[in-house]
């Protein structure tokens, strides 16, 4: 059932999608006796963008930098994420598996979870900065 869903879905998709191949181009054909005429309809052809100075130009290099650092940050937090939801997981399981000590456990908990998610800010912070000043 599942997997049939699936194919109706991607139908679906895919027929919506009949649009962008659409061509561009007309061509009309028009009899007049025995004479037969062919036009061609284009769309009015747009002139291409202006150059970028060179001034406003960005190196490769740099274009890359700002890709990583952001890429650097998206990690930063993923990895954060799931840092704190390993350790308040395996607390709450611990607590599940000896209730009478969660008093015990809870404060250790929240101290590690907020280490880890002020190393996972300080990252964040680190990379944004990498983006600012490159």
């Amino acid at each position: 059932m599942k997997t049939l869903g699936l194919i109706v879905l991607a139908v679906a998709v895919l027929a919506s999608a009949v649009g962008a191949f659409a061509q561009d181009t007309a061509t009309v054909t028009v009899t007049e006796g025995e004479n037969k005429v062919q036009a061609s309809v284009q769309p009015p052809v747009q002139p291409p963008p202006a150059p970028l100075a060179p001034e406003e130009r960005v190196p490769m290099a740099k274009a890359l930098a700002i890709v990583g650092a952001c890429l650097g940050a998206g990690l930063c937090a993923v990895g954060g994420g799931f840092g704190i939801a390993r350790i308040g997981g395996n607390c709450i399981e611990s607590i599940a598996r000896q209730p009478e000590a969660a008093g015990p456990m809870f404060t250790p908990m929240i101290i590690t979870a907020a280490m880890v998610e002020g190393g996972m800010l300080f990252a964040i912070v680190v990379c944004m900065l990498g983006v600012l000043f490159i």
